[in-house]
């Protein structure tokens, strides 16, 4: 167990940090435009993150001990072939999200 100190110490300084990153762009340089090349790659960003966070839940998904299952992964693949051939992200979160609950409760 860590202890109550030292735990302060890093909550404290990733904030710090977590703060210093965003300042960076908006408070020195938010008053600036931005170069074209910089806006294009931050198009991009939710792009990136988005699977990094949502992979693991699909995969190795913490409801069942980290067990690969049928509903999951119909969920994630209805999701991403609704948007991909829509472009509509709420529609595909939405028949995704059905898609789950449905498996969910058809397959226990």
């Amino acid at each position: 167990m860590i202890d109550k100190t030292s735990l302060w110490i890093v909550i404290i300084l990733l904030g710090l940090g977590s703060f210093g990153l965003r300042f960076v762009f908006t408070g020195l340089i938010g008053d600036r435009p931005l170069p074209a090349w910089m806006l294009r790659h931050l198009r991009y960003t939710a792009v990136a993150v988005l699977p990094g966070l949502v992979a693991p839940l699909v995969v190795w998904p913490a409801a069942t001990d980290g067990t690969l299952d049928a509903p999951r992964m119909a969920a994630a693949l209805m999701t991403l072939a609704v948007g991909y051939f829509t472009r509509n992200v709420i529609l595909a979160i939405v028949l995704g999200a059905l898609t789950l609950y449905g498996g969910l409760a058809l397959l226990g």
